[in-house]
């Protein structure tokens, strides 16, 4: 027994062993530390996405010429121009395509209705009475104008006034009120656009959750054939809208398409009538602006095919295509 005990070797670790096993977890949790944000900023900003749909986007990008907008041809003329007579809370932007101009609404405070030209300058302006917390605008025709109240989940319709300068009183709208997910403030109803060949408004929800909502027969229910259709599209959401909010929304009707504006992720992404992803463009600060929209809250286009955003608190923005 002595014996065997006297031949029993003890193996005890190497002490290099031991100090290469500590710097290895060592160097494998600063990489970890370093890595975890970049990791977590990738995922919200939706990186892995943007990649996939850009790689896929240009595989198609022939089956799509000339049946939609195609935004990565689009490319600044106007950057972040202050709209004089604007300080701040410039919230919304729609086509005005009966006199080939621009409305806007400002947001809090002595909120207001803008007419712009397309170059960005005051025209006119309407103060908003009443109202709560108009975040988009929508231009019908004729002179008819509505916009969406976030707080109240509520869209009011108003005929614009004659005379510049005239306030629009709330007390004298007509409204429609959606109140489906109520969200608590600040994540209501932003986007806002009208199809005016067939007769229905889109409505984009800004998130808790993400939605957009088509509504049909809105004009002829204003003029007293009730026919009001709602129609939800956040199926579309789910698959194709990779922007963590929604800011504003668009139809062009020349391809049938929407445009959708995501402020938070500095995105706009075109979605085609059943949809489906078709293409989409960043407006932050390494393409062509000189910096990133600090926060783009409008975007609408005007009969030529040029493309508007504004974003708080009173920067304008054109865009042209180049063919």
């Amino acid at each position: 027994m002595n014996r065997a005990a006297d031949s029993l070797e003890v193996i005890q670790p190497h002490p290099l062993r031991h100090r290469f096993s500590w710097r290895a977890w060592a160097w494998l949790a600063l990489v970890l530390v370093l890595l975890l944000p970049a990791v977590t900023l990738a995922l919200l900003k939706h990186w892995p996405q943007r990649a996939y749909f850009y790689f896929s986007s240009q595989l198609h990008a022939a089956d799509w010429a000339g049946r939609s907008v195609w935004l990565p041809d689009y490319k600044v003329v106007i950057d972040a121009l202050p709209v004089k007579g604007i300080e701040s809370d410039l919230s919304a932007i729609s086509f005005d395509f009966d006199h080939d101009r621009l409305i806007a609404v400002t947001n809090s405070g002595a909120m207001k209705l803008a007419v712009l030209s397309k170059s960005g300058e005051m025209l006119a302006q309407y103060p908003l009475v009443g109202f709560e917390d108009v975040e988009g605008v929508a231009y019908l025709g004729d002179g008819l104008v509505a916009v969406s109240d976030e707080n109240l989940q509520q869209i009011d319709f108003f005929a614009l006034p004659e005379q510049p300068g005239q306030s629009i009183d709330a007390r004298d709208v007509q409204s429609i009120a959606l109140a489906i997910n109520p969200s608590v403030h600040n994540k209501g109803f932003e986007g806002l656009t009208y199809d005016a060949e067939h007769d229905r408004l889109f409505i984009g929800k800004e998130r808790g959750p993400r939605q957009i909502y088509e509504i049909t027969g809105v004009r002829a229910s204003l003029a007293g054939k009730l026919q009001l259709k709602v129609i939800d599209h956040t199926a579309w959401v789910k698959r194709s809208v990779f922007g963590t909010d929604i800011s504003d929304l668009h139809y062009d009707h020349k391809s049938g398409h929407l445009l959708v504006l995501s402020e938070e992720s500095r995105l706009i992404m075109e979605l085609d009538g059943q949809g489906e992803l078709v293409s989409f463009r960043s407006l932050g600060g390494f393409g062509d602006l000189k910096r990133a929209a600090p926060q783009a809250e409008g975007l609408t286009m005007d009969a030529d095919g040029n493309l508007y955003v504004v974003s708080e608190p009173n920067l304008f923005y054109r865009f042209e295509k180049q063919r």
